[in-house]
């Protein structure tokens, strides 16, 4: 099985935390994306939903 984050510059943990973030708390990709901002982790919100 080829790997699902090839195509992303960014960690693989980080995505993980990002997704969980977004579905477990319901929050909007903006919200996931200004908290992790506040963490000093820059993504966008392509990375949350795609």
């Amino acid at each position: 099985m080829s790997n699902p984050f090839r195509y992303f510059n960014i960690s693989p943990e980080v995505i993980r935390l990002a997704v969980m973030m977004y579905a477990k708390y319901a929050l909007s990709p903006r919200n996931v994306e200004e908290l992790l901002v506040d963490q000093g982790i820059e993504i966008s919100r392509e990375t949350v939903i795609s």
